[in-house]
This record gives C-alpha cells, sequence and structure tokens, in this order.
C-alpha cells in the first residue's frame, strides 16, 4: 500500500498539527517527497558550505499559494529522518515571496517555523519572540542564501509570531479541501 504524506491528517493528538520531513537536520541536499512516485528524490544541492540547520519539510493536508504544502522549519536540537511525522506547534512564519515558477510575476511562499510537541528541551518556546533577533536573522539569510544561484529571486518581507503561523495553517488546510473537492 501506497501511502501519499502530503494527504495524511493534518492534525493528531491532542490537536498538534502534523510536519513530514524532508531533509535532515544536517543534510546538504535538498529532498522533496514525490506522491506520484511515493518516495523522495534530490530535487537540489545546497551551495557549497551550506545545510539545513534543522530538519525541514511540509505540513500534510495543507496547499500553499505555490501549489505545494506548506513548508516547515522543525526547530529542535534532534535530526530525524525522511518521511518522519512529527507533532508540531507554530512558532511564527517567515513571510517571503519570490518569482514564480510558471507565467512571470510573483508568489507567496512563507516558511513555518515550528517546534515539536515532544521537544522537552523546547516547551518555553511558544513563539518567536522567544527566539533572539540574531536567530530569527540567521534563519532568513538561510532561506536567501541556499536559492542564491537559482532563478527563485526570494525577497524576505518579515517575520510573524505563533498566531499569525497557525492562521496560515488553517487557511492552507482549507485551501486543501476546497481543491480536493473540485
Amino acid at each position: 500500500m501506497n501511502t501519499d504524506l502530503t494527504r495524511i491528517p493534518l492534525r493528531g493528538k491532542g490537536g498538534a498539527f502534523h510536519a513530514v520531513i524532508e531533509s535532515p537536520r544536517g543534510s546538504s541536499v535538498k529532498l522533496k517527497y514525490e506522491p506520484e512516485l511515493g518516495a523522495f528524490t534530490v530535487s537540489k544541492p545546497l551551495v557549497h558550505g551550506m545545510s539545513y540547520p534543522f530538519d525541514w519539510g511540509f505540513i500534510p493536508s495543507t496547499l500553499a499559494p505555490d501549489g505545494d504544502p506548506l513548508d516547515a522549519l522543525v526547530y529542535w536540537d534532534q535530526t530525524t529522518y525522511p518521511g518522519v511525522v512529527l507533532p508540531c506547534r507554530a512558532l511564527g512564519v517567515l513571510k517571503v515571496d519570490e518569482k514564480k515558477k510558471r507565467g512571470g510575476g510573483r508568489q507567496r511562499n512563507d516558511r513555518l517555523l515550528v517546534v515539536p510537541t515532544i521537544a522537552a528541551r523546547a516547551e518555553s518556546l511558544t513563539d518567536l519572540k522567544d527566539l533572539s533577533r540574531r536567530e530569527r536573522d540567521e534563519l532568513a539569510h538561510f532561506f536567501t542564501a541556499v536559492v542564491a544561484f537559482t532563478e527563485k529571486d526570494v525577497r524576505v518581507l518579515g517575520w510573524e509570531g505563533a498566531a499569525a503561523a497557525e492562521r496560515m495553517v488553517e487557511e492552507s488546510a482549507a485551501a486543501f479541501t476546497q481543491k480536493a473537492q473540485r
């Protein structure tokens, strides 16, 4: 049986939303889950010297403006593996826009910052404001640096807190449901 990880339930026990890991912390390649294959493929190598500072993945059963599930960076001190599903809560969102893949113009492609509900050493983190300005700046810089040699032309629009990230999850879940009903 082939399970499409993009379609697993959005929320699990206790109302936490799921995050599916694509590229683990420390990876120097971007992995992408391909539902048609039921497997992970190499999307691209990162720029020399770059690696993911935390696990990277997506929120299943969501649809972002770029047509993919919402992107998520899992802020914690552990490394998992592609395909691992973590129950998470939102810390914030880095708002970005970039060149559209097709048709010209720009589109939003925000990145959620989430923390696993099982991350005991991160239990005091409840919102983006719990991270230092330096930490937020480094994360924003990471997302612009990893696309330095692509046509994406990413622009950072700023950070918003946990409440905005939760709203984004709900709106993207509604968009996913609407598309599924068509």
